[in-house]
């Protein structure tokens, strides 16, 4: 079966950025995350989603 799940990430930071938006703009566009297969679960493909901030 193949199909399309959303995990959420919860992450605590600490930036020297003026404000969060740009902080989480810095990480959708920067960070690299990882996300493993199991024995019974293989990943196919893994983004981050464009989260629309207004400044």
């Amino acid at each position: 079966m193949t199909d399309t799940i959303f995990l959420l990430v919860k992450a605590t930071i600490r930036t020297t950025h003026k404000t969060v938006h740009e902080a989480i703009s810095d990480l959708q566009h920067k960070a690299k995350v990882t996300v493993s297969d199991t024995k019974k679960v293989r990943i196919e493909k893994l983004e981050l989603m464009d989260y629309k901030l207004k400044h």
